[in-house]
């Protein structure tokens, strides 16, 4: 135990099966809640849908939510949620020193415009005189600055009073894994004593699942359950949409606070495999043996996005250590991208927050846990590159 431990103190989680660590413990510990689907609005391709949630409660101010969409609104919501959960909410002092690092995509496009000049592309060959004529036409320049990465966290700021230090990553899975990584070893490393970390994906906008598509990854048969996919027609991923935060504090400082921790990230590692060279299974492996793990029971909460060769490299490695009981979180969240790693750790540690596992998500592929977890496994191994795991313990 050291005093730059570094604990998860606040949970900020909007998804598919609604709002809070609460809300979200309920349902899977319930056992097999049927995901929401939407199979009508985006077919041939089936979603994860949002509920319908109160901005408000979160972003009170309507000038703040109208410059907003909808990625930004989750982002900035679940972050107002984590930082309540922590006790910080509404302490201007405390939010002033607070570091700040965020996952992002490119944020999200006029699809009107994008349509157009896909549209316009299809008849004219001199497609560059075409988009010199569409960026000065149809692009103001604050509806461009709207789709900036950083304007999360600068919404985070201005909404939140979080104005310590703030970094923002990109790319994909990748970025979540680099954001929570980089906080960890900021806490032990005494850079910073209390850190808000997250990300938001929305995937009911056309051009996030454009870039899917683009890449033949989307499932276009019927839903199925996310180990069971491998056969189908597509390339296995179902979308979702979520806002993932976590307040990780250093040992010393929540203590100072009187402030019980949800679980200990003890080690965070992460890997690029040269997936095209057939590297992808000895680095989950690589990961793996980084960790040092014990033998004995391991529940593992996986990231895998349901992407073929992702997925199967993933169940392979991860179901060939003795004891190790696999959760997709995707088979019941949709695959949420940027948000992914962080909704692993998350519910990593509502597991051990609640000293219990939660039943299988997939009775025929998942195998049962019972007792106390004395650990838990996070992972995510990118749908398309980046791999990372998190170790956590009780705090």
């Amino acid at each position: 135990m050291s005093e730059r431990d570094v604990l998860i103190t606040g949970l900020g989680m909007v998804t598919c099966l609604g709002e809070g660590a609460e809300a979200h413990w309920t349902a899977i510990a319930s056992g097999g809640p049927r995901p929401p689907l939407d199979a009508t609005r985006f077919a041939p391709y089936t979603i994860h849908p949002l509920p319908v949630i109160d901005w408000g409660q979160q972003i009170p101010k309507r000038g703040d939510l109208r410059q907003m969409e909808t990625w930004q609104r989750l982002g900035t919501y679940a972050a107002g949620m984590a930082l309540d959960d922590a006790g910080f909410k509404g302490d201007e002092e405390a939010c002033a020193r607070m570091d700040m690092i965020v996952a992002a995509g490119g944020g999200e496009r006029d699809v009107v415009v994008d349509t157009s000049i896909l549209e316009a592309a299809r008849t004219r060959e001199d497609r560059g005189v075409l988009l010199n004529e569409k960026l000065t036409t149809e692009l103001r320049p604050t509806l461009f600055l709207a789709q900036l990465s950083n304007l999360l966290a600068g919404n985070i700021s201005i909404v939140h009073k979080v104005t310590g230090a703030s970094h923002t990553f990109m790319g994909e899975e990748g970025s979540s894994i680099a954001a929570i990584q980089n906080a960890a070893a900021r806490i032990r490393a005494g850079q910073s004593t209390h850190v808000l970390v997250g990300a938001s994906f929305q995937t009911e906008h056309p051009d996030m699942l454009l870039g899917y598509d683009l890449g033949g990854y989307l499932e276009r048969d019927d839903w199925k359950p996310l180990w069971s996919r491998a056969g189908g027609k597509g390339g296995g991923v179902v979308t979702g949409s979520a806002g993932i935060f976590l307040v990780l504090e250093s040992r010393a400082h929540a203590e100072a606070r009187g402030r019980k921790a949800y679980a200990d990230i003890r080690q965070v590692v992460s890997g690029f495999a040269d997936r095209p060279a057939g590297e992808l299974r000895d680095g989950v492996a690589h990961m793996l043996d980084e960790l040092k793990l014990a033998p004995g029971p391991l529940l593992t909460v996986s990231g895998a996005s349901g992407a073929h060769k992702a997925t199967t490299a993933e169940k392979d490695v991860l179901s060939a250590r003795d004891g190790t009981a696999l959760r997709g979180i995707s088979g019941l969240f949709g695959h949420v991208k940027e948000a992914e790693f962080l909704l692993a750790v998350a519910l990593a540690a509502l597991c051990l927050s609640n000293r219990a596992g939660f039943p299988p998500i997939d009775a025929d592929a998942e195998a049962a846990f019972a007792g106390v977890p004395e650990r838990v496994l996070a992972t995510t191994i990118g749908y398309h590159r980046a791999e990372g795991m998190a170790l956590l313990e009780p705090a």
